[in-house]
């Protein structure tokens, strides 16, 4: 197991991410980075775009911290390893468009691993991460693509993985207060072990080659499309729902935020504007009411045919 192995891919990836978006963002829009120490131990590397012509908000962060024992977050799900040391790195994404029809995207791969203090049980590690899509407008041809790619990155490693991690996500990005999915989902997994530490790997590295694989051309595709206050408005108030997942329910501002780690970084998810209304729902037969009938459920999108 070589730490040092994972460490260069992800900020490998980091930077990839960043130049590709750097391709579609036109203009003044650039990455402001900062690298940051924490006190614990370890540190990041946080790149966050902001007030962009595509992105509205954007972030593409590089972390890797260390500590003398688990937060709660993590030794709540494996009370076995209550008392480790552990160490967590990882690059999490988090791109919010301007436009309406561009949808929002999230990803994220980590790695962890815990160990005994005085040495006596060997280090227990897993892999993690995924990416979804939370469109405000739907369209078929994007819904299809994202899981065509999703599916892309895991045949190499099983026919039956991206079915079990398609229902892990969808499962997983869900307001339970609301019973209502915050998109339509991709891929999510955790504690993921399968294979042995060098497939798992290649795994993880698949997932996270494949993120802008999968969101690139969606993001091409509809960032320059007119619109209205009225779908500006609509992205406004379902970006709350986004906010709200993540700050009851998101296992990694979870972990984030218990371990002490950087809070500007942790929280660069949440988007840059938002609104919340009392009791609404949209009127029938528009764009906005196809959003929740036809998109914001579990959907076999691998059997709609092909994407235009």
């Amino acid at each position: 197991m070589n730490t040092q192995d994972i460490l260069t891919y992800l900020r490998s990836l980091q930077d990839r991410i960043c130049v590709e978006i750097q391709t579609i963002e036109p203009g003044e829009g650039e990455f402001r980075e900062d690298v940051w120490d924490r006190p614990e131990g370890g540190g990041g590397r946080s790149r966050v775009l902001e007030a962009g012509d595509v992105i509205e908000k954007g972030g593409v962060n590089f972390s890797h911290v260390t500590g003398k024992q688990l937060p709660a977050t993590a030794s709540a799900r494996r009370p076995e390893l209550a008392g480790r040391s552990f160490e967590a790195m990882g690059v999490s994404v988090i791109f919010h468009p301007k436009n309406p029809f561009a949808p929002t995207s999230h990803a994220n791969v980590r790695f962890f691993v815990a160990r005994d203090p005085a040495d006596k049980d060997p280090p227990v590690w897993w892999f993690g991460g995924g990416f979804d899509l939370t469109p405000f407008y739907g369209f078929e041809q994007d819904a299809i693509h994202w899981h065509r790619t999703a599916r892309a990155a895991c045949e190499p490693f099983g026919d039956d993985l991206y079915p079990r991690l398609k229902t892990w996500c969808d499962e997983y990005f869900h307001l339970k207060h609301r019973d209502e999915p915050r998109g339509i989902g991709g891929l999510f997994f955790d504690d993921y072990q399968e294979g042995g530490f060098d497939s798992a790997f290649a795994f993880t590295r698949s997932v996270g080659d494949h993120y802008m694989k999968a969101y690139a051309p969606i993001l091409r595709r509809r960032h320059t499309l007119p619109f209205t206050e009225r779908e500006r408005d609509f992205q406004l108030y379902r970006r709350g729902r986004y906010v709200e997942f993540n700050l009851v329910y998101d296992r990694g501002t979870l972990f984030g935020l218990q371990s002490r780690g950087r809070t500007e970084s942790i929280l660069v998810s949440m988007p840059p504007e938002v609104r919340w209304r009392y009791d609404w729902t949209p009127e029938p037969g528009s764009e906005e009411a196809r959003l929740y009938e036809e998109f914001l459920k579990p959907r076999d999108w691998l059997e709609e045919g092909e994407p235009n």
